[in-house]
């Protein structure tokens, strides 16, 4: 499994700018408001699923947007969705419960994730998220990031979870 030091090494061998912050760990979504307040950019919240039918999912959306998971499986053609367990998590995403991150898609060789990306974070212009640790946060700009996710091949599904309808991407 990759660590904080290899994704910051992939990166930079693909010429992504990002800039990463230490602080605190952080494990919430309602905490670290004094950390995002200094970083400029959209800060995220992260869910990892798995739906009735073994399908595993990631969603990263912006940290205030509003997920009704009981609404959104038809939305997303998945099965009725629940959290994955920490070790599914750390098996495919190689992070622990408080630090998933969209950079986790690193790990999952196997491609067995299916990305679902917030319209909101889409169309931000930099964007905030752990580096595999929820010790630091990472700044890449949108361009960057779907460079990132072109070279990880996990194209995103994005929804916009306001009208609960996927988006062309």
């Amino acid at each position: 499994m990759k660590t904080r030091d290899d994704l910051l090494a992939f990166l930079d061998a693909h010429a992504i700018e990002h800039r990463t912050v230490d602080h605190p760990a952080v494990f919430r979504v309602d905490e670290g408001h004094d950390i995002k307040a200094a970083m400029p950019g959209a800060h995220t919240k992260n869910l990892f699923l798995k739906d009735a039918k073994d399908q595993l999912w990631l969603i990263s959306a912006l940290g205030e947007t509003a997920i009704d998971l009981k609404r959104l499986h038809p939305v997303i053609g998945s099965a009725r969705l629940s959290f994955g367990n920490p070790t599914l998590m750390a098996e495919t995403l190689g992070v622990t419960p408080g630090s998933v991150t969209a950079f986790g898609l690193i790990n999952d060789v196997r491609r067995r994730v299916k990305f679902v990306l917030d319209r909101a974070l889409a169309e931000a212009e930099l964007v905030n998220f752990h580096p595999l640790t929820n010790t630091a946060t990472t700044a890449v700009s949108q361009a960057g990031f779907r460079r990132f996710l072109e070279l990880v091949e996990a194209p995103p599904l994005i929804v916009d979870f306001a009208a609960m309808r996927v988006m062309d991407a």
